[in-house]
């Protein structure tokens, strides 16, 4: 009797050694179904307009709202678990009144690459969000988002300066906004979701809903609300201590609340006018137990300290989209946009028997942008298409601190700024040309920088400096597609990073101790000059992509470097200034993809990732040691009618002495966080078509680990390394209901 025939999912699992060799190349009528399927997926910021993903000469992360669901994002933390090259800090909150700023921050921002800080752009919906702000103990972290609200993250790898300006130096992360279009579907005119959430890393229940309506054929409208109640970030620490010994975490409470407001409205079938309104507001209070003195105590001993951390932020926006095939443009997009957003940090200290010292700093940016964009599409004979985008963008933000408080330090007055009240201004004029030519698209583009920093030198203790300057970004991208399911691309880019107000103007004196920083009214924009080769494949059953990039920098800016001065109080401080410090090079590789063998939505698929980033300052050959260690996964995920399951295996590399730059750590070596691995399971079941559970457990093993983000700095000799462990094995879930 003959055999009976293979089933579809048998047939590639037998072919599978031949596909990984071949199945680039292959073009046949199941690669080419699904190559359209993942060409599908529509991305926005690679090139200020929307674009094809896979037709972008650049690297791009996406992350939609299926995954948001799926993976248990509840933060920035969470949505770069799995990325390569990727990372946001999240450091324990260890940190006293006025030394250290361990944590602090908590989700401090992102890193790509190798660069982090103020060198990433964050966008919601295009417009700039605030930027970090550290210095001595304080420390304002970038994280004002509320996942919740969002529909989809996109992450652009390498210089986004040629489209964005200055703040994309390293790379830009997009968060875009829920709307109206996602709940709204087959002619609906009501629908929304609910959402009610446990998360075991930080203990922490979440809650969401929204709410979407057609008015009419015309307006649109949406509302969306969540709110969370977490606590601090586990770890693997066993010493309860209530001083400086404990390496459990310290007492925390976060309320975090948010809110969306959309209108769309559509007066013509060429015209669309959104308005949106978004409400971000998060608050932390620290027990700071590991901040105690312990036995004996003296007079300054600390027998209590609380700290209070405040995050707000406040978005007005309109943005108008119209069409008028004209001479000069098919469509015009214009937007205009205020944003109000300040940080608190407030600590009191209780001393045994010397007065009780308390610390309020604030940080605030109140920030217009103003954006008028045009795209045009033109046909020059019947092979060559232009499709040219070209726009001026305007930002004004008013940047302001404050420290005030009670017991200053000997030779200090409240209240003090450490930069004055400046006003950053840019204005620039951008222009992209995608060339179509069958299979080929070259996209060269340029970008005319204006920037001015003025300050104010009402309430400064020092001589305040303004500066101005511009740059011009050129970009020149190029893809070929080899066949439907395989292209190549390259990319050049140049990106700047203007200085900022803190960088010019920070100052800082203390007589009795003998230092100061002062400003630098000579700083000059960090420089870059960045290529990337990719391959991509589309072939049905393996999707992959391959990246190798290299960057040189220069002029990078280097805050509160020592310049002068022994020491001597009142006669020769100690002289502390942010200069321009030289040359660094950052290059790397990564690959991310997936074996998909399912069929008709059933069935088994195979995602995978990984990332390695080298970095030299090129000054003294030196590590850079912003760079992460190698970070890698590879996941088994099944896919049935009625739920889904998955397993990921996460490896982190272990960080190399030789990898480290030893000067950065003043006492001591600094602490390698071994290697690791970790392993995590996921699934979803779909009770109803309008209701789903999603359930996972994060770190079966228990495994005890460290992330190099969260322990630079640490020496290895440090008796609370424990404190800067990660989670071991905790719980998540979450229950979705549509209508």
């Amino acid at each position: 009797m003959a055999p009976p025939p293979l089933r579809a999912p048998d047939l590639r699992l037998r072919l599978l050694p031949w596909l990984i060799g071949s199945s680039v190349f292959t073009t046949g009528a199941i690669a080419q179904e699904r190559t359209q399927v993942a060409l599908n997926e529509v991305v926005v910021s690679g090139s200020r307009s929307e674009q094809k993903k896979d037709d972008v000469p650049a690297s791009i992360e996406v992350l939609d709202r299926k995954d948001i669901e799926e993976q248990q994002i509840n933060d920035i933390r969470d949505a770069v678990r799995d990325l390569p090259n990727v990372s946001v800090k999240r450091a324990p909150a260890r940190f006293g009144l006025a030394t250290g700023n361990t944590g602090r921050d908590a989700n401090a921002g992102f890193n790509i690459r190798g660069l982090d800080g103020n060198r990433v752009l964050l966008l919601t919906d295009g417009v700039r969000t605030p930027r970090s702000y550290v210095f001595s103990a304080n420390a304002f972290g970038r994280d004002y988002f509320d996942i919740n609200l969002i529909e989809r993250i996109e992450i652009l790898k390498g210089p986004a300066s040629a489209l964005y300006g200055s703040d994309g130096m390293a790379g830009l992360v997009n968060m875009i906004t829920r709307s109206p279009s996602s709940f709204l579907q087959d002619g609906a005119s009501f629908g929304g979701s609910a959402s009610l959430g446990y998360s075991g890393d930080d203990n922490g229940w979440h809650s969401g809903v929204s709410l979407a309506g057609k008015a009419s054929d015309t307006v649109q409208w949406l509302i969306s609300a969540s709110g969370s109640k977490t606590h601090a970030l586990e770890n693997m620490g066993t010493n309860d201590s209530a001083n400086v010994d404990r390496t459990t975490p310290n007492p925390e409470r976060d309320t975090n609340r948010a809110l969306l407001a959309k209108v769309i409205l559509t007066p013509t079938a060429g015209q669309t006018h959104g308005f949106t309104y978004e409400h971000v507001d998060k608050k932390s209070d620290y027990d700071m137990l590991s901040g105690r003195s312990k036995p004996p105590l003296t007079s300054t001993s600390v027998i209590n300290l609380e700290s209070e951390t405040k995050l707000k932020r406040d978005r007005l926006t309109y943005d108008g989209r119209v069409r008028v095939d004209s001479a000069l443009a098919d469509t015009l997009q214009a937007v205009a946009s205020y944003q109000k957003a300040g940080s608190r940090e407030y600590a009191f200290e209780d001393r045994y028997t010397a007065a009780d010292r308390v610390r309020d700093v604030t940080y605030d940016e109140d920030t217009w942008q103003l954006v008028l964009q045009a795209g045009k599409l033109v046909r020059t004979g019947q092979d060559w298409a232009h499709n040219i985008t070209y726009g001026v963008d305007f930002t004004r933000t008013d940047v302001s601190n404050l420290q005030t408080g009670l017991t200053p330090p000997a030779g200090e007055t409240f209240p003090l700024k450490r930069f004055p009240d400046t006003r950053e201004t840019s204005s620039a004029f951008y222009i992209q040309d995608e060339l179509i030519h069958e299979r080929w698209s070259i996209t060269p583009g340029v970008r005319v920088d204006r920037f001015d920093i003025d300050a104010d030198q009402t309430g400064f203790n020092a001589p305040a400096a303004s500066l101005s300057g511009s740059a011009v970004s050129p970009k020149l991208g190029a893809l070929f597609r080899a066949t439907p399911a395989v292209s190549v691309y390259g990319n050049y880019a140049t990106g700047f990073k203007a200085p900022n107000a803190f960088q010019v103007n920070n100052f800082f004196e203390n007589v009795q101790a003998g230092y100061k920083t002062i400003p630098n009214p000579n700083l000059k924009p960090e420089k870059s000059q960045n290529f990337e080769l990719g391959l991509r494949g589309r072939t049905g059953i393996l999707n992959f992509d391959v990246a190798a990039f290299t960057g040189d920098y220069k002029d990078l800016i280097e805050n509160d470097r020592l310049v002068g001065g022994r020491g001597i109080p009142r006669v020769d401080p100690l002289i502390f200034q942010s200069v321009n410090i030289g040359k660094a090079r950052i290059s790397g590789y990564e690959f991310k993809g997936e074996f998909d063998f399912t069929d008709s939505g059933r069935g088994f698929s195979v995602p995978f990732a990984y990332g390695h980033t080298q970095g030299t300052d090129r000054s003294n050959d030196r590590p850079l040691n912003s760079v992460d260690p190698d970070k890698g996964s590879i996941g088994l995920k099944y896919s049935a009618s009625g739920w889904s399951a998955r397993m990921d295996v996460v490896h982190y590399a272990a960080k190399k002495r030789d990898d480290v730059d030893p000067t950065e750590l003043t006492t001591g070596q600094q602490f390698l966080p071994p290697a690791a691995t970790t392993l995590d399971l996921s699934a979803q079941w779909r009770i109803r078509k309008d209701l789903r559970l999603s359930m996972a457990v994060i770190n079966i093993t228990d495994k005890k680990y460290w992330r190099w983000p969260d322990v630079r700095g640490l020496a290895a000799n440090s008796p609370v390394l424990d404190a800067y462990t990660q989670p071991g094995r905790t719980f998540n879930a979450t229950l979705v209901a549509d209508f």
